[in-house]
């Protein structure tokens, strides 16, 4: 569903901002949460669950990167690295406050709890804070009240971005190889996070062990959004993804090991590759689990991952900043 929707969102975004498409998502999430305490049926949970599902990775993540975009040039990808650590505070923290409430008052409470804090967290600051542009202020992106306080070098870095529209982008040899690389090393974050519990406790590690590696996982996972939010200020974006493309692959690989508990137009152009991300995130888990029950085991999964991890580095490197036709390479 997410998949299917993100292209629909993504020029909504380009035209209205992401006030309201943010506002809009946190509201159906947060009632489908809130409803979710009511579920009396299996089919009811599955209807509400993916509704919420969806709208986690479509039109929250097309709005919140979208604005990001917009307000930032040259500490975009700084500014991205702290959103996700944001993210990930957020996975830490709703679970514990779901827990909390299901303590005190069962698992209904804890539906509750998650619904309440996302309408109050969620969509009263992106209501009465959220601005389309910084230009709708009178401002310039990066914080810049005016041109003449621009460095040489913020000056050279808005020239050198290029505004690509949707059908110009999908004509760039970069925006395919992006997408391939999108499509080769999210099935292996998807897939491998998820049965990452049940694979370790298969190889022998306690139930206990186990949660305590997927929480480090995440820590992690922060950890590696700051790092990677600073290496494009020296080096170009794709030998970022490189790096995060061989580290996942040395990740997978090393898990194969494990043999006992001893070891503008932006909106637009996102909304499509949106839905290469969504479908290989979807992918990934389906794989790992169709492969286990056949198999038996996740060896045979690791080993396709690590495979897919390995030439999404090669997308990354063959991935350079595209030009727009006319212009000076």
């Amino acid at each position: 569903m997410a998949a299917i929707s993100a292209p629909l969102i993504g020029p909504l975004l380009d035209r209205r901002g992401s006030r309201l498409v943010l506002c809009a998502a946190v509201l159906v999430n947060g009632i489908a949460l809130l409803l979710l305490s009511a579920t009396g049926s299996l089919l009811h949970f599955y209807l509400l669950f993916c509704l919420a599902r969806m709208n986690w990775a479509g039109p929250f993540d097309l709005g919140i990167y979208g604005a990001l975009s917009n307000w930032f040039v040259r500490r975009r990808t700084f500014a991205t690295s702290i959103a996700t650590l944001a993210q990930q505070a957020g996975l830490v923290a709703m679970p514990l406050l779901a827990q909390f409430a299901i303590l005190q008052q069962g698992w209904r409470a804890g539906w509750l709890a998650i619904g309440a804090a996302t309408l109050l967290i969620g969509f009263v600051p992106a209501w009465l804070l959220l601005v389309r542009r910084p230009e709708d202020l009178g401002l310039s992106p990066d914080g810049r009240q005016e041109a003449g306080d621009r460095s040489a070098a913020d000056e050279r870095l808005l020239a050198a971005e290029p505004a690509f529209s949707r059908r110009e982008a999908l004509h760039t040899p970069a925006f395919w190889l992006v997408l391939l690389y999108t499509a080769l090393v999210f099935p292996v974050q998807a897939g491998v996070s998820l049965h990452q519990a049940p694979y370790l406790i298969e190889r022998g590690l306690s139930p206990t062990i186990a949660a305590t590696v997927v929480s480090m996982f995440s820590l992690m996972s922060a950890v590696g959004s700051i790092a990677c939010g600073m290496m494009p200020r020296r080096f170009p974006i794709r030998y970022g993804l490189a790096l995060a493309g061989a580290s996942i692959a040395l990740g997978t690989g090393a898990m194969l090991g494990i043999h006992s508990a001893v070891l503008a137009y932006l909106g637009a152009i996102r909304g499509i590759a949106l839905s290469a991300q969504v479908f290989a995130q979807a992918a990934g888990p389906l794989l790992s689990g169709v492969l286990r029950d056949w198999t038996g085991s996740y060896a045979l999964s690791l080993e396709c991952f690590f495979v897919l991890a390995l030439a999404s580095i090669a997308a990354a490197l063959m991935a350079r900043q595209p030009r727009l036709a006319g212009t000076l390479a």
